[in-house]
């Protein structure tokens, strides 16, 4: 195993996001682990606090996101704006309520939003639900792409408004900043909807 690999794999083991992988080099969707049971992937996501980063899919963890102050200011704006919206509804039977990152899963694919939000819903029939039990799944979902492709963002797309499952999905991707700059405007430059 090479040194970079060495490192790379610290990510998997022991939460560790080392340099000395040389991450800069890899060629997103990267794939961190294979043969990992979905329990398994959703124990060290937990532990290690690994949230937009990695997803499972088939039994391979797959980096497809790069944590960065571009890609966190971003959903954190957004987020802003959403809770802002819905303020009038706080305590009332209509309220949204934010669900965060919270956790997703099909037959193939387990799968984290950059956050998400929801109606107060009954449970669904298993297994149906976000959780392939009873969980429903959210109302609203918010994906924010800076170092993934836009191949993985059109996936993305797809498994969150497949049917069934959320209504809405705000994708928003961030052209490369340069080293050091945080994004202070932004021009919206590709719509897609469904």
């Amino acid at each position: 195993m090479s040194e970079c690999n060495f490192y790379r794999n610290l990510w998997w083991d022991k939460g560790e996001f080392s340099e000395k992988a040389k991450w800069e080099e890899v060629a997103l969707p990267y794939v961190l682990a294979t043969g990992v049971t979905i329990e398994e992937y959703e124990q060290r996501t937990e532990e290690f606090s690994v949230r937009g980063c990695w997803e499972w899919r088939e039994g391979k963890v797959i980096i497809y996101e790069f944590p960065s102050v571009p890609h966190e200011v971003c959903i954190s704006a957004i987020v802003e704006e959403i809770n802002d919206s819905c303020r009038g509804a706080r305590r009332t039977n209509a309220r949204i309520m934010g669900f965060g990152a919270a956790r997703t899963r099909d037959v193939n694919r387990g799968k984290e939003a950059d956050s998400s939000f929801r109606l107060d819903k009954p449970p669904v029939t298993p297994p149906n639900g976000s959780d392939r039990n009873d969980f429903p799944w959210p109302n609203i979902v918010v994906e924010v792409a800076y170092s993934e492709s836009l191949d993985h963002v059109e996936e993305a797309l797809c498994y969150w408004l497949s049917p069934g499952r959320a209504h809405d999905c705000i994708i928003v991707k961030i052209d490369p900043v340069p080293r050091g700059e945080v994004p202070v405007r932004m021009r919206v430059s590709y719509i897609y909807a469904v």
